[in-house]
């Protein structure tokens, strides 16, 4: 019998097209003879909608409005219109980028449901999309993470110029500004003026209402891809190259001429250290089953800084998670099986705990 894996993408975020082109890929690679793939479609106002049998998913958002019932053991879709099953899922593959996909939301959903999905769990998801949570846990394991400060948006609002003459005179010049719960680097700016702070602040707070302000170094962008739970693997490191400013939505997306090199051109004693550091900061935010985390490597001293940590990282086939692991040595269909099977195991472990205090 075929396992039934709900594909669901898509989301509410700014990363939505990002997250049907990584269905996309897992789509065409997940084995037709092990799988039945079921289509989920998270559109921009965050309904869902089942699509028909093999059509793309790109066209699946017209697809029939379901919901999933947070009822334990059932795991099944229900239609909105006819309020009746429609298809069980026997594992769900949320590769749903940003917030409402990443962020814990989605997962306590899952787990609400008792339905077994791949990735990192509500807590985990939430402290490794939080980006300023997520450096005072790295930075409290003893983790080498750059200065930093955060500027809620009400405070932006309230107080402009005292915000922009704390940053710079925690910080000075140059820095990053992003917002702090979201990826594909929508809303980050690089400043090197104080004239660009303020601007900058602004442009992240259409986003977030946390900001992240981190010092800006000459840095090389690796990046290592984690796999497992309990252990965990790390890949060979890969290293970004880009023309632009900095490693930007363009840059991941639009520039052709973005160099993506596996394995990263480092010495055998840099990508064991970026490994084990990798594993380490994987543990520190809860991470499980997949996971990325993006280095900054100072290319004067060679220093390693922990940047952040991606859960649900990009899964095109041209995406650096899965370049990773097949310069590792695990293709990309194996990988995804490998995942599935964490997802179903951690899920076994789980219903083998009790829920009911006895003597």
């Amino acid at each position: 019998m075929k396992l039934r894996v709900g594909l669901l993408f898509g989301g509410r975020s700014v990363e939505h097209e990002v997250s049907i082109a990584s269905a996309s890929s897992i789509f065409r690679a997940l084995d037709p003879a092990h799988y039945e793939v079921i289509l989920v479609a998270i559109d921009h106002d965050g309904r869902w909608h089942l699509a028909p049998p093999a059509i793309a998913p790109q066209s699946s958002i017209a697809g029939e409005e379901v919901r999933l019932t947070p009822v334990p053991g059932e795991s099944w879709l229900v239609s909105e219109s006819a309020a009746s099953p429609v298809a069980q899922i026997d594992v769900v593959f949320p590769i749903v980028h940003g917030q409402g996909g990443e962020d814990g939301s989605l997962q306590g959903l899952l787990e609400l449901a008792e339905v077994p999905y791949v990735g990192s769990g509500l807590l985990g998801s939430a402290i490794q999309m939080d980006k300023e949570v997520s450096k005072r846990l790295l930075r409290a394991a003893g983790l080498p993470v750059l200065p930093w400060t955060a500027v809620r948006s009400g405070e932006l609002a309230r107080d402009p110029d005292g915000v922009t003459r704390r940053v710079a005179a925690e910080l000075g010049l140059p820095v990053f500004v992003k917002p702090a719960n979201l990826g594909s680097s929508v809303g980050i700016s690089r400043v090197r003026e104080a004239a660009q702070l303020l601007p900058a602040l602004r442009e992240a707070a259409r986003y977030d209402t946390k900001l992240l302000i981190e010092c800006g170094i000459a840095a090389r962008d690796i990046e290592v891809a984690l796999l497992g739970g309990d252990p965990v693997e790390a890949s060979v490191p890969g290293e970004i190259r880009t023309r632009r400013e900095f490693y930007d939505y363009e840059a991941k997306y639009v520039d052709e001429d973005t160099e993506l090199l596996v394995p990263a051109p480092v010495s055998d004693a840099v990508a064991s250290h970026l490994r084990e550091t990798a594993i380490e900061a994987f543990q520190a935010l809860e991470g499980f089953g997949l996971g990325r985390v993006d280095f900054l490597v100072d290319r004067a001293s060679d220093e390693i800084f922990v940047n952040e940590v991606n859960s649900l990282p990009g899964f095109t086939e041209v995406s650096m998670y899965p370049r990773l692991w097949e310069a590792s040595g695990v293709p990309y269909p194996a990988l995804l099986d490998r995942l599935i099977e964490l997802a179903l195991e951690r899920h076994r472990a789980r219903k083998a705990l009790e829920t009911q205090y006895r003597r």
